[in-house]
């Protein structure tokens, strides 16, 4: 009789199963290995391993930051006189006297005959885009804008899909230091307003559709009315789009701005600024109230992708990095940040399940993907659709796969190494658009276990506290950042002088400590987890869950689609907490279905993990990147009106909640 196999892939994986191991060659080839090796030969420092270096990182603030500042080629019109002026959080003065330009340093990687990036569309093939158009089109562009009298400061609104034309303008736009801020074209009309008003933007640069899922999208009269409602907006540049005309009548051709004679390199002026001056705005998803306006610096989004894409996500010159993403989620901005460092940015725009579930996967084996990353949400329709790339696709390129968003479960990540490539770095981790770069990730020189993040990312002081604010190792605390980060927005666009808003959002419950408003776990190795937002806390009988945990469960009961959980604290200290599931298709709810549900929890985890109730729901509510709404949900249980409880323009799917108002209307559940 054979032995029983000894991977753990041949079985389902459980958190903390040994998933991956480095080879020796891979940690000697790994850039993390070169950095070491330099900070011995030109600092004297020796460190035992990646944890040992992680811990100076966070320590040796200015010791760490002036070694990867020396380390990268950054571009300046003025040297820094030091590495910080104030080590204050939040207000830390981050190299101090600097002057330089983001768009500057991307346009250093210019190189004439080569790539810059890789487009692909549900029409298009996979395409490449020279330098020798990227930078002339940049610096024309940005020789329009000015001559149309944007200046620093201005803020130049884009509704691009992922197409090389969105690089180009946030390029141009940035390089004469105005503001970029952008949404993608499925956005509703109310949820740009709510973002953009907010701006007042001078520019406005659009498409009349989009096309997804074989189908195209016509958004002109959507953006009529935005136009109409911001009468901030001086010009309108339209990219056409089939037939569809132009939203106003004085929009510019796009096509016609650029067709203008090329700009010199060395004629072209970029606006040069300190370390804090305003790059772009990112927006906070928005779900129970007004998008936070989240603004990032030239110099804290420059050196923190330079740490992270070089050395955590270990991303070399001439890598293809692919990322399944909007332009309106931070991971568009940092897949074209990659060209910072002379890798190759894959552009997708389009369902990642058209015309067939694997076509992205065709795509990355086509266009020789190195890092291939998306959403769990993503590798869950890939398993329920039986997809497996191995079988039908050379992937010898592809070294990495990286996976954000949400909550990653052990089987999600044990799902790639099954079905795409067995020798694979996953890079899953944990970050934010608050600061447009990972919390959490590591090392490829590290091993993967299931369910596990492997460390903290290099410079980011991030700790589990307690109630007490003490932080704690192998429990469940709430996720902090008590050092500052050089990426940490410079204000929230719009907020007071004193930053008010700023100041409660990350600095309200333990002074002088960024809170990230996570459930957090780290664990003797330094590896971590992410359990769910803090603020959809499942607090049962005294004890803190995770929702994070409880999903992970529902993944191995093949009936079960999707779900979502919130506990309702009631008054007279009761609580009631109600599990959501969405079935597989066909499917109805019924008692064998639930005695497994319930039997899993109490199993795997505690029974205070068991729902008191399970309703059988057509939809989960999510946002637009694939977050569960259990906030807004909670509220509406507990008697919300909708319009206060969720913005429905930063929904997937609005009509989701229905289900919820219904049974908030009509339940006799709760304890009396």
């Amino acid at each position: 009789m054979p032995a029983p196999s000894q991977d753990p892939l041949d079985r389902p994986v459980s958190a903390g199963d040994l998933l991956w191991t480095p080879s020796p060659d891979r940690i000697a080839e790994a850039n993390m290995t070169a950095f070491m090796a330099w900070l011995n030969r030109t600092r004297g420092l020796d460190f035992a391993g990646y944890a040992e270096l992680w811990q100076w990182s966070v320590t040796d603030l200015e010791g760490f930051w002036q070694a990867i500042w020396d380390y990268n080629d950054i571009v300046v019109h003025s040297p820094p006189a030091a590495v910080l002026g104030s080590k204050a959080m939040p207000g830390a003065q981050w190299f101090p006297g600097v002057s330089l330009n983001y768009a500057q340093n991307v346009l250093h990687a210019e190189r004439p005959g080569e790539v810059a990036l890789y487009y692909h569309s549900e029409t298009t093939p996979v395409t490449p885009l020279y330098w020798d158009d990227l930078g002339k089109n940049v610096r024309i562009l940005g020789t329009r804008l000015r001559s149309l009298g944007v200046g620093p400061g201005d803020r130049v609104a884009s509704c691009l899909p992922n197409i090389p034309e969105a690089v180009t303008a946030m390029l141009a736009a940035t390089s004469i230091g105005a503001i970029w801020t952008s949404v993608s074209p499925d956005f509703g009309w109310r949820g740009v307003l709510d973002r953009f008003r907010q701006l007042q933007p001078k520019v406005l640069i659009c498409t009349g559709g989009y096309r997804y899922g074989g189908k195209d999208y016509d958004r002109s009269g959507e953006l009529t009315a935005i136009i109409g409602e911001l009468d901030c907006i001086e010009h309108v540049i339209y990219l056409p789009f089939g037939d569809v005309p132009a939203p106003a009548p004085t929009a510019r051709n796009w096509h016609d701005l650029l067709d203008h004679p090329a700009i010199e390199k060395e004629a072209f002026q970029f606006h040069h600024g300190p370390f804090g001056m305003p790059l772009w705005i990112l927006f906070s998803s928005g779900t129970t109230g007004l998008p936070k306006a989240i603004t990032h610096s030239h110099g804290g989004i420059l050196i923190e992708q330079l740490k992270l894409q070089r050395l955590n996500m270990d991303l070399k010159r001439g890598d293809v990095l692919f990322f399944y993403t909007t332009t309106g989620w931070m991971m568009w901005n940092f897949l074209v940040s990659s060209l910072l460092i002379g890798v190759k940015p894959l552009l997708y725009d389009g369902n990642p399940g058209y015309p067939e579930p694997d076509a992205l996967w065709r795509m990355a084996a086509q266009a020789k993907v190195t890092l291939f990353g998306g959403s769990p949400a993503y590798a869950d329709m890939l398993a329920k659709r039986g997809v497996v790339p191995k079988d039908k696709y050379d992937l010898s390129a592809l070294k990495t796969i990286m996976l954000a968003g949400s909550p990653v479960s052990p089987e999600c990540g044990a799902w790639f190494y099954r079905n795409v490539k067995r020798d694979l770095f996953s890079h899953v981790g944990s970050g934010g658009t608050d600061v447009c770069t990972g919390f959490t990730g590591g090392s490829p020189t590290l091993p993967c276990y299931a369910g596990w993040h492997q460390h903290r990312n290099l410079g980011v002081a991030a700790y589990a506290f307690n109630e007490e604010g003490q932080p704690v190792v192998n429990e469940v605390g709430e996720m902090v950042i008590t050092a500052p980060m050089p990426s940490m927005p410079v204000k929230f666009w719009g907020d007071d002088d004193e930053h008010t808003r700023y100041r409660a959002t990350y600095f309200g419950d333990f002074p002088g400590v960024w809170r990230q408003g996570d459930f957090f776990r780290v664990n003797e190795r330094g590896s971590t987890q992410v359990l769910g937002r803090s603020d959809a806390t499942l607090n049962r009988f005294g004890v803190r869950i995770g929702t994070a945990e409880i999903y992970t469960v529902l993944e191995g009961i093949p009936e079960v689609d999707d779900a979502i959980v919130v506990n309702l604290d009631l008054p007279g200290g009761q609580f009631f907490m109600p599990m959501f599931v969405k079935l597989a298709d066909g499917l109805t709810l019924g008692q064998e279905t639930e005695n497994e549900i319930r039997a899993r929890l109490r199993r795997e985890y505690t029974p205070r993990h068991v729902p008191d109730k399970i309703i059988q729901v057509p939809a989960i509510p999510t946002t637009l990147t694939g977050k569960k709404l259990e906030v807004p949900v909670r509220k509406i249980l507990l008697g919300t009106p909708l319009e206060k409880a969720a913005n429905t323009s930063a929904m997937a799917d609005p009509s989701s909640l229905d289900a919820f108002l219904d049974y908030a209307r009509t339940q006799t559940d709760y304890p009396a």
